[in-house]
């Protein structure tokens, strides 16, 4: 148990409670000790109710069964490796940002999902925030299940087809990628590569809560820029794919 809670403790602190309250949340919801029809995001309740509860209750929340639980188990991984490598990546020392990140996306999911019915948004939400990390990294060469190989800014797409032909579903990916990318071109790719003006910050009452650990400038600054090909892949991968000066490559499920 002391292994267990220096591991927790030695987490960035948005990925520690996102990860520890979709697993509290969950298995709440599997024991009926909180009644999952009250948990979901769902358009009467909230609207006309007043239920106000519901869209943060819906982010940490996910059904448990023997058919869903190896999808909430990959989703675990997924949200403790993606978030993790953007806390303690380009967000390193910048917990504010990274709220903001999260915070801008969860929006974008509730209004999307509201209107399309969608009770959860676990999926939309872990898929915004390892499109972010993918585009970020978007030459480092990732390894997928049984030994596939290719760049990180095709994983989203790829986790969307294997979705999409599995279980006969992806939408929820897709709306995830579609957050993700709006965030990523308002906050670095418009500014940066249009030369139009920062469309969304950081509120200054994000900084008051949550202080830089490190300088006194608040934003980003610039998106890492890939260097010329390395000596090698990231990951064991084969090729010649260029990677960013801080990214690594993950090993995604088993080769």
């Amino acid at each position: 148990m002391s292994d267990i809670t220096d591991w927790f403790k030695s987490l960035p602190i948005f990925t520690r409670w996102w990860l520890a309250l979709t697993i509290v949340f969950s298995l709440f919801g599997r024991f009926g000790i909180l009644k999952a029809h009250q948990l979901v995001l769902l358009y009467e309740p909230f609207i006309k109710q007043f239920q106000i509860w519901r869209p943060v209750t819906a982010v940490f929340y996910y059904p448990l069964s023997p058919s869903t639980g190896f999808h909430f188990m990959i989703n675990c991984y997924f949200l403790y490796n993606y978030s993790l490598r953007l806390e303690t990546g380009i967000f390193d020392g910048r917990p504010a940002d990274y709220l903001f990140m999260l915070l801008f996306n969860w929006v974008c999911c509730v209004v999307i999902l509201l209107f399309s019915d969608i009770p959860l948004l676990m999926d939309s939400m872990v898929l915004s925030v390892l499109y972010v990390w993918c585009q970020l990294n978007k030459d480092v060469i990732v390894n997928f299940w049984f030994g596939t190989k290719f760049k990180a800014m095709y994983l989203p797409w790829v986790l969307f087809a294997f979705n999409l032909i599995i279980s006969g579903g992806g939408i929820m990916e897709l709306v995830g990628i579609l957050v993700g990318h709006l965030y990523f071109f308002l906050m670095f790719k418009y500014p940066q590569e249009f030369g139009g003006p920062a469309l969304i910050g950081t509120p200054s009452i994000l900084y008051n809560w949550f202080p830089n650990q490190r300088g006194g400038i608040h934003g980003f600054g610039q998106a890492p820029v890939a260097r010329g090909p390395a000596g090698g892949n990231t990951g064991g991968g084969g090729g010649g794919g260029g990677r960013h000066n801080w990214g690594q490559g993950q090993v995604l499920g088993g080769n």
